[in-house]
């Protein structure tokens, strides 16, 4: 294999169900769920530049993740990313994880660095709140992160994760609005939670270990839904004093009520939104479900239609592929 072969990179969306705990009573906080989807995706490709450069859509900051991973390793990378599409940004579907950790993983590639998902977290310096992004990269399907510890700052562990049915499909729709909160306001928004409830933290944590993953292991589609909409629910409230109500503001909650009286279960509003998210068991519905929300939706936005990702991240070196 020459050394001269670009790495190409495809990653998947990724869908943020919900927080697990924002007290941290137990020594923990944080912790969440989430899923990998095929669309939209991220089609990045690297090879050895006299300089590190970047060009295409998010091309800046794509050159940004660069140089902190550089910066982190010590390393003077000259590399030049072409970036061939991204993943909307701040719509709630993790564009800016996935971008840097495309980045790094084919710098790594390319420098014969650690490629390992918390190394390539750290490396660009993501899952300071949630590591949900990080591991559907690594691993694509449905997985569960256990929060991080009161006393580091490290990726969260995956504790969790388990292949999402063939058949369920999911209908994604990212209305055109208020972008969703990223980097320091992010920071500044967690800062300005109040404690959720005890007895709430609690509800969560039973609903996801006694009803959503075991739904999730025997393809039981409706209990898997009515689990994460009450989970989506409650979680809703914690989050309202900050994005002004249960969903973000604009289209995303008649959104979900839609999909919700068309038929979708496991409704819901992905990270901090806009986008919202329907999971349906077989593709008729699904196409159709698009269709009808195709119909609502105010210009600008848009509606992807897909199954779920059974892996994380494709990266390839030429001709084979590095992994699947």
């Amino acid at each position: 294999m020459s050394d001269a072969a670009p790495v190409v990179v495809e990653a998947p969306a990724r869908l943020h169900f919900g927080v697990l705990d924002l007290r941290g009573d137990l020594g923990r906080r944080f912790g969440g769920i989430g899923a990998a989807v095929p669309v939209p995706s991220l089609l990045l490709e690297a090879r050895r530049a006299p300089a590190l450069a970047a060009e295409g859509p998010d091309a800046e900051r794509a050159l940004a993740f660069a140089q902190r991973f550089a910066a982190y390793h010590r390393l003077d990378a000259r590399v030049r990313f072409c970036l061939h599409r991204t993943i909307p940004a701040h719509a709630g579907l993790g564009s800016g994880t996935q971008l840097a950790l495309a980045v790094a993983r084919a710098t790594a590639e390319l420098y014969g660095l650690p490629t390992d998902p918390a190394a390539l977290a750290r490396g660009v310096d993501r899952g300071r709140r949630s590591a949900v992004g990080t591991w559907t990269f690594a691993a694509g399907g449905f997985v569960l992160e256990g929060g991080h510890r009161s006393d580091g700052d490290g990726v969260a562990p995956l504790v969790v994760r388990l292949p999402i049915p063939a058949s369920w499909r999911c209908v994604v729709a990212v209305p055109r609005g208020t972008p969703g909160l990223a980097g320091d306001e992010e920071a500044a928004a967690f800062a300005r939670l109040p404690p959720a409830p005890a007895r709430e933290v609690e509800r969560v944590a039973h609903l996801v270990l006694l009803q959503l993953l075991p739904a999730l292991a025997e393809g039981d589609l409706a209990d898997f839904g009515a689990a994460l909409a009450e989970v989506q629910r409650i979680t809703g409230r914690w989050f309202a004093p900050v994005q002004g109500g249960g969903f973000a503001p604009g289209e995303t909650g008649q959104l979900v009520e839609r999909l919700r009286e068309w038929g979708a279960v496991g409704v819901g509003q992905s990270s901090w939104g806009p986008a919202v998210y329907g999971i349906v068991g077989d593709a008729r519905d699904s196409q159709a479900l698009a269709e009808r929300v195709r119909g609502i939706l105010d210009a600008g936005g848009t509606v992807y239609e897909s199954g779920f990702s059974s892996v994380g991240a494709r990266v390839w070196r030429g001709d084979p592929r590095v992994s699947p």
